[in-house]
This record gives C-alpha cells, structure tokens and sequence, in this order.
C-alpha cells in the first residue's frame, strides 16, 4: 500500500484551514492526512529534514520521504485534487524564487486578510483518521 503524503500547515490560519477543508473536499483517492505545524508530532515529522516548526509562513508536504515547501508543496498538492485542480501544476514551469516571491507575499499578509483562530483546528470524529496529531 502507498504511504500517505502528509499536508502540514498553520493551525491557526484561517487560510491554512480553508485550504485543508478545500483539499479534503476533492482528496477522493485519499492521498492527505494533514497536521497542523503547532501539534506535538510535526517536530518529529520535520526531524529528519532539519525543518524547524517556527517556520509558520509555508504549508509543507511530505511526499515519499522528501519534504516540499511553498509553492512547490502547493502546486504537487494541487497536482493529486479531483476536477481541474491538476492543471495548475503547470506553474511549475515558472522559476522558483518567481512562484515563492508571490506565495510569500500571501503568506505574510494572511492573517490580516483572512484572520486567524485562537487555537488550532480540531477535527470532526468523522475527519480525526484523516489528522496525524
């Protein structure tokens, strides 16, 4: 069986959040289990890349043992959505530190456009399987 790509982001985002629930929402073939950047076990996911967890600004994704960020994690995630979703993985093309700059100007204003929870996120019984803190 294939191991599953872990999705870790701001817990308390709301962006981050939405994100989330916009992934599980199309995630048919379930691929994602999600933790939020804050719990006690995204340390010990992010060991072996040296990532630290103050790094709060960037969704990340694990994905047959390598760990992506920003952009990059954003677009392979799309790449795997049910519908249309995929075809925005065609801006992977566009230069890195292009795709980043952006992704980095919506990460450092999201709390003032989309606001931010006082604690993270807590699953639904239903969704609790899909979270890995």
């Amino acid at each position: 069986m294939e191991s599953k790509s872990i999705i870790l982001f701001d817990g308390v985002c709301n962006l981050c959040n939405g994100f989330v629930n916009f992934v599980i929402t199309r995630d048919a073939k379930n691929i994602f289990q999600f933790g939020s950047l804050q719990s006690k076990k995204a340390p010990e996911l992010l060991r072996p890349f040296n990532f630290s967890t103050n790094q709060l600004s960037t969704v990340l994704l694990i994905e047959d043992g390598k760990l992506y960020s920003q952009s990059t994690a954003a677009l392979r995630i799309l790449k795997k959505l049910n519908g249309a979703w995929p075809l925005l993985y065609a801006f992977i093309i566009v230069p890195k530190p292009i795709r980043d700059l952006v992704y980095d100007f919506i990460a450092k204003n999201r709390y003032r456009w989309f606001g931010r929870k006082d604690e993270c996120m807590i699953p639904t019984p239903e969704l609790r399987a899909k979270f890995v803190d």
